[in-house]
């Protein structure tokens, strides 16, 4: 699919491939506790590891490669990593405040992708 073309044509004229799971693809890369947490979030309190929304801020690159090995394959709709970027998902790991960046940050991942 080009850019420049309306998805709703796309539609209208094939079947579309979106991505697969986004979970599965983060633990072939076998990231610790301090890749989910990064520099800015070193000295949380919480367990990070498995808050995978959060990989959009401390391991950006990380994400964009997941993405774009989505798109290598053939997919032509890609999703952001952000399954569980809610406030309420994200308090389990004292993270809630952090929905918004979150979010716009895995937005923009998968735009740039």
């Amino acid at each position: 699919m080009t850019k420049n073309r309306d998805i709703r044509h796309e539609l209208e004229h094939r079947i579309l491939l979106l991505d697969g799971g986004f979970g599965t693809m983060i633990q072939q890369y076998g990231l610790d506790e301090a890749d989910y947490r990064g520099e800015e979030f070193a000295a949380s309190e919480k367990l990070l590891k498995g808050c995978n929304d959060l990989l959009n801020l401390t391991r950006p690159e990380t994400i964009r490669e997941i993405h774009e090995k989505y798109l290598q394959a053939g997919s032509d709709v890609i999703t952001s990593n952000t399954f569980n970027a809610n406030s309420i998902s994200l308090a389990d790991y004292g993270l809630a405040a952090e929905a918004y960046r979150i979010n716009r940050a895995g937005a923009a991942i998968a735009r740039e992708a």
